[in-house]
């Protein structure tokens, strides 16, 4: 889960014919896995790509999505079999398919309605809902008035009936206001706070999705606290963590907090969704075993150091926290005081610390061996013991002897059990 880098580009400022030609020497179709000359000659770009062409934001390989009037999946086989690619069935009663080429991702669709007007009108939001055609000299089709909201930065729903057709258009609208830093204009808000009960009929893992993508976004803590605002999330009974206030989730805050670039990038969105999410919801959207276990340790940590900081804790309780938390440390700090949260930074970025990085001074299979352990709860105990021994400064860091030693001396004060 990493925040996405933005492109470097400006917007295109151009109208019509010029417009169009602007585009497609952005968009470069000669450098796409297929040549624009193997498909239809009525073939049009529609979609994330076109806004992203025109805004400046287009990644190096950025998803197609192509509109043809019939035969969408024959199509998107047949570039799959000449390419030597993958082609995946998306909708066979729509006609859409996948398409997988040398790390693009291209989707062919059927057009749905008389016309493209009459497609592009089917849309969830008006700057999603323009189109190129491939052939050269062709104009841009914008039905919906779809340029104009993207040079006032604003998101319209091409219609509100538009949203129920698949609710989780209604969380999308909040995740593309994010990532594309615009406002949401006031009908479409009120349309998306009326239906908010609606997203309940969608599958979790596709609510889970849009989550990490908002997430994920410069802006998104404002956008998350919008989702929840909203009641987006009241199906799915989300409880958004009061360990850690809101405002320590955007981006200035944690920057004040000493997290450079790198750490931004991972730390910014496991700590939105750990904030969002409690362990048993993140569950009930079929988060993976790994995301749910983070986000139940992060806001664990966060409450136990509401108010208070690393030193204060005591040492089994400091150690089991650097156990637990050497992954996510700079999404954990977030709760800190600034000043200790740069300090401890300055710890967790050096791999030698440790107490930051804790571990054994040397393996278990290793401690058998030498002590003739078995397997079993007091090799654990040995070398936790070890562990902390080490982490606390009692035991040099590479001193094997000593470690073995420190072994057999807890040994012997161990008192047995039946």
């Amino acid at each position: 889960m990493h925040m996405r880098p933005q492109p470097c580009q400006k917007p295109i400022v151009t109208t019509g014919q010029n417009l169009a030609a602007a585009l497609r020497a952005r968009l470069a179709p000669e450098h796409w896995p297929i040549r624009v000359e193997t498909l239809p000659s009525d073939a049009v770009l529609v979609g994330g790509a076109v806004r992203d062409a025109v805004l400046g934001r287009l990644q190096e390989r950025p998803d197609l999505d192509l509109v043809v009037s019939e035969g969408a999946i024959s199509l998107g086989r047949r570039l799959a079999r000449e390419q030597s690619g993958t082609c995946v069935v998306l909708d066979d009663r729509r006609d859409i398919a996948r398409v997988v080429l040398a790390g693009w991702s291209i989707d062919l669709a059927r057009r749905q309605g008389s016309d493209l007007a009459a497609d592009l009108q089917r849309r969830d939001y008006t700057v999603n809902a323009m189109a190129l055609p491939l052939a050269p000299g062709s104009p841009v089709v914008d039905p919906t008035g779809g340029l104009r909201h993207l040079r006032h930065r604003q998101l319209v729903t091409v219609a509100e009936a538009n949203l129920l057709e698949d609710p989780l258009r209604l969380l999308r609208g909040l995740r593309l206001a994010a990532e594309l830093e615009f406002s949401i204009e006031s009908g479409t808000l009120q349309a998306i706070r009326r239906h908010a009960p609606r997203l309940g009929e969608v599958a979790g893992e596709r609510v889970l999705t849009e989550l990490e993508k908002l997430s994920a976004a410069q802006n998104g803590d404002s956008a998350l606290a919008l989702v929840c605002d909203l009641k987006l999330l009241e199906p799915w009974s989300v409880e958004p963590s009061l360990a850690l206030p809101k405002q320590r989730l955007a981006l200035k805050a944690a920057r004040m907090h000493g997290l450079l670039d790198p750490e931004l990038s991972t730390a910014l969105p496991i700590a939105r969704m750990a904030w969002l999410l409690a362990g048993p919801a993140a569950g009930r959207l079929k988060g993976s075993r790994r995301l749910q276990q983070r986000c139940e340790l992060l806001r664990r940590w966060w409450e136990v150091l509401a108010g208070r900081s690393l030193g204060s804790l005591g040492e089994n309780e400091r150690l089991e926290l650097h156990r637990q938390m050497e992954e996510d440390l700079p999404a954990l700090v977030l709760n800190l005081a600034e000043s200790d949260a740069r300090r401890a930074l300055v710890r967790w970025r050096d791999p030698n610390d440790v107490l930051f990085h804790p571990k054994p001074p040397l393996d278990g299979h290793r401690l058998q061996q030498i002590l003739r352990l078995q397997p079993g709860p007091v090799l654990g105990q040995v070398l936790n013991h070890l562990m902390a021994e080490r982490a606390f400064g009692r035991l040099p860091p590479d001193d094997i002897p000593a470690a073995i030693q420190a072994a057999e001396v807890w040994l012997r004060r161990r008192i047995p059990t039946a």
